[in-house]
């Protein structure tokens, strides 16, 4: 349980992800006030981050709520795919790939329901590192305690041993809290050179 280990997240971190307007597009298409999918919908995102719904599910409840035939529901959700994956963050991919000799590795995702099967195809991140944790397979989403300490559980470190990058300022609040290393993700110079120095020394 000494091992150095880094724990990365994936939506703006390893994958650029800015907003596309995808939403607001839909909301015009379908002559409806700004905020209305978030407002219809916002039970299902929360429910597909833990796993409590299926993507079948999720697509019922996309027609129900918005009134969308099966092409519309399959075009919807198109673009929140196309919004999520964004594009992969290749400098900081190929900085992860050469530290895999030297460290443990893993990802602490808080995802959607059918993230990883896409991501996998897309970014093929099961071969980036040992561990993948997504918030909609194990039911628990960053910032609880027990995200942190499932990830560390599963790749047999210690929490002080590792360091964990997000892009979240309370989701790196959270892992300090819970014993480990954090970073926030601004940039990937920063990010690089925090974590050779995390894997360069004992004090961080």
């Amino acid at each position: 349980m000494r091992a150095r280990c880094v724990v990365l997240d994936i939506g703006g971190v390893l994958e650029i992800t800015p907003a596309t307007g995808w939403q607001q597009d839909w909301e015009r298409r379908l002559g409806l006030p700004v905020g209305t999918v978030d407002r219809r919908l916002g039970e299902v995102w929360r429910a597909g981050s833990t796993g409590a719904i299926d993507e079948e599910g999720v697509r019922a409840r996309v027609a129900a709520e918005l009134g969308l035939d099966a092409p519309r529901v399959d075009a919807f959700m198109t673009d929140l795919w196309a919004e999520y994956l964004g594009s992969p963050n290749e400098e900081l991919i190929a900085c992860v790939r050469d530290l895999r000799p030297h460290c443990r590795l893993g990802i602490l995702s808080n995802s959607f329901v059918g993230a990883r099967e896409r991501e996998t195809e897309a970014y093929r991140f099961d071969e980036l590192v040992e561990e993948i944790v997504y918030s909609h397979e194990v039911g628990v989403c960053k910032p609880d305690p027990a995200a942190y300490a499932l990830v560390c559980a599963r790749l047999e470190v210690r929490p002080e041993d590792c360091l964990f990058v997000d892009d979240v300022a309370a989701n790196v609040d959270a892992a300090r809290e819970a014993g480990m290393r954090g970073h926030l993700f601004e940039d990937n110079a920063r990010t690089i050179a925090r974590i050779s120095t995390h894997l360069g020394t004992a004090a961080a």
